[in-house]
């Protein structure tokens, strides 16, 4: 079997990433939500509007995100819809919050840790998906990318409680951050199966973004300054390639500021998502990489 293609441009602006998307040649259904993050108030990294309008209309997109699970300026829906605002997301296309209205489950076959997946329930308003992910750090993932966005992000606020604990949808904030490890990593795996199951493989993309590189995610309110420059935009339609790909970038650079993310990645032993993905059969750790 052929390896999946990632298509990679070091430009990081819209006409790149508009370059970046097309070279998929995807035909995406009508209905297509583009997954991104919002960002955290204070948080000034997360993928800019005035990157991401020309591609988001060129899809006729809707931008969709869940409310988090931790407290903070995004865990309530009219907290969230404020933000969405004011990072400027309503300016550039419609929105939706998918699980201001509830939740709905979707089932995981023969997950690590997971029976099923609680989800926003106007994920069933949509026919296709553009995961749209700011490749970066994260503290407890040890990096964000088009995995973690797929499991995490698509995940309602009991969802992603339910990830991070490994089963338990109504835990404690104090369960969020002290569940077992690698166990909360597989789930993101398990998510991401039953995500890619229900919307059907061939109805997403996967396009990442792999700027401003702090260690830290979207989701943090004061994150650490990024210590290496930006790489540029990777598109597949394999999202374990798109990622692993993203990852053989930052260790293949010659960036000293690298050491940062490379700690944090490996401190964190988030390369065991990419294993746990490839295991449940979404994608392949293996790729042809193709520069536009």
């Amino acid at each position: 079997m052929a390896e999946p293609k990632v298509y990679f441009t070091k430009d990081i602006n819209p006409d790149a990433l508009q370059r970046a998307f097309d070279a998929l040649g995807a035909a995406l259904k009508p209905r297509c939500a583009v997954k991104i993050s919002t960002g955290e108030p204070g948080n000034k990294h997360y993928l800019q509007p005035s990157l991401i309008e020309g591609l988001v209309k060129s899809v006729d997109g809707t931008i969709v995100e869940c409310n988090t699970a931790y407290p903070g300026k995004r865990d309530t829906t009219e907290a969230h819809w404020k933000t969405f605002e004011d990072h400027g997301f309503t300016d550039i296309a419609p929105c939706d919050l998918m699980d201001e209205a509830g939740e709905m489950t979707l089932a995981v076959k023969d997950g690590f840790h997971l029976d099923f997946n609680i989800v926003g329930a106007h994920l069933a308003e949509y026919s296709s998906m553009l995961m749209l992910s700011h490749f970066k750090g994260h503290p407890m993932g040890g990096f964000g990318g088009a995995l973690k966005n797929m499991s995490i992000g698509v995940a309602s606020s009991r969802g992603k409680m339910k990830i991070h604990t490994s089963g338990e949808a109504d835990g404690t904030f104090d369960d969020l951050m002290n569940g077992d490890h690698d166990s909360f990593i597989r789930s993101m795996a398990d998510a991401d199966q039953s995500v890619m199951d229900y919307m059907g493989r061939e109805n997403i993309v996967y396009v990442n973004i792999a700027n401003n590189l702090s260690v830290d995610c979207d989701c943090v309110a004061d994150p650490e300054a990024p210590a290496m420059a930006d790489i540029g935009i990777f598109a597949s339609t394999d999202p374990v390639a798109v990622d692993q790909a993203c990852i053989d970038a930052v260790y293949a650079s010659d960036d000293p500021g690298k050491d940062a993310m490379v700690e944090r990645i490996e401190s964190r032993n988030g390369l065991l998502l990419l294993e746990a993905a490839e295991k449940h059969g979404l994608g392949s750790r293996k790729y042809e990489l193709v520069t536009l």
